[in-house]
């Protein structure tokens, strides 16, 4: 796809997700109704009311594209497309009922697997992170680049902090500056900021999770993988299935040196988000 096509696929996302960020905050002050989903996963009247502005903005325009949403019944229709939206309405949702400012509008245009246009935005804090693929990553317009972290020791790490003092570990790992925040969009998108140096998240992610983080932190020049080294791809029938390293290149290497080779059912209950 040229890059004049891309870039306008980009500012629409960043148009749809203002909008959004708009009517997600009319309602971040009011008593916000929540309830549970199949999946125990919290839901409110917000994030669908942003899935359908969000569906109706970027659909109208692109009438060819799949849809994948967490807020949208999958049809698996999207399978036949080279294009696909892939989006989360609110990701972060608990955050969003605990009024936390740590959920994200999260809008990927998605090209044979691949993300070639991406928008993360906290309505919050006012950070809007976006991408092109070959583009490079900007935060509030200005380029932005991950950190050059090297070594594991004093890395500021966005993590379940519990899961370092897993005893399945055979190498107790160094110390870390180690937070924690709700959206894994938001996480990754910090990351590409160079605000944090890693992201390590061993339970499964869904794609809309991670599609538009992904294209954000590469551009910014972060390696994204599962925790055995493989690239991330999307539009697969399932919609999830993806667990995270997302850090510098070396950062990244030390990483995987540690998580690669022990079988994943083993430390996935070690991740709490």
């Amino acid at each position: 796809m040229k890059t004049s096509e891309m870039t306008a696929l980009r500012d629409l996302a960043v148009a749809a997700a203002k909008e959004a960020g708009e009517l997600a905050l009319s309602h971040y002050t009011d008593d916000i109704e929540a309830w549970q989903k199949g999946d125990k996963s919290p839901v409110t009247k917000t994030d669908l009311a942003v899935d359908q502005l969000l569906r109706t903005k970027l659909t109208d325009a692109y009438p060819e594209f799949g849809w994948l949403s967490e807020e949208t019944r999958d049809d698996q229709s999207r399978l036949e497309k080279e294009n696909v939206w892939i989006v989360d309405p609110i990701d972060g949702t608990r955050a969003f009922v605990q009024g936390k400012p740590e959920w994200v509008i999260a809008i990927a245009a998605v090209h044979k697997g691949n993300p070639i246009a991406a928008v993360i935005f906290n309505p919050v804090t006012d950070e809007l992170f976006e991408a092109v693929a070959g583009g490079g990553a900007r935060l509030n317009g200005a380029p932005i680049r991950c950190s050059d972290q090297q070594e594991l020791e004093g890395s500021r790490m966005l993590a379940f902090a519990e899961m370092f003092k897993r005893p399945e570990w055979p190498t107790p790992w160094p110390a870390m500056h180690v937070e924690q925040r709700n959206a894994v969009a938001y996480r990754m998108a910090l990351v590409a900021s160079g605000a944090f140096d890693a992201v390590l998240s061993l339970n499964l992610k869904s794609e809309w999770d991670v599609a538009a983080a992904t294209l954000i932190a590469q551009e910014a020049g972060a390696r994204v993988t599962n925790h055995v080294g493989e690239p991330l791809t999307f539009n697969h029938p399932e919609g999830h299935g993806h667990n995270l390293v997302c850090a510098g290149p070396i950062l990244h290497k030390a990483i995987l040196e540690r998580v690669s080779f022990i079988p994943l059912d083993r430390i996935i209950a070690a991740s709490s988000d």
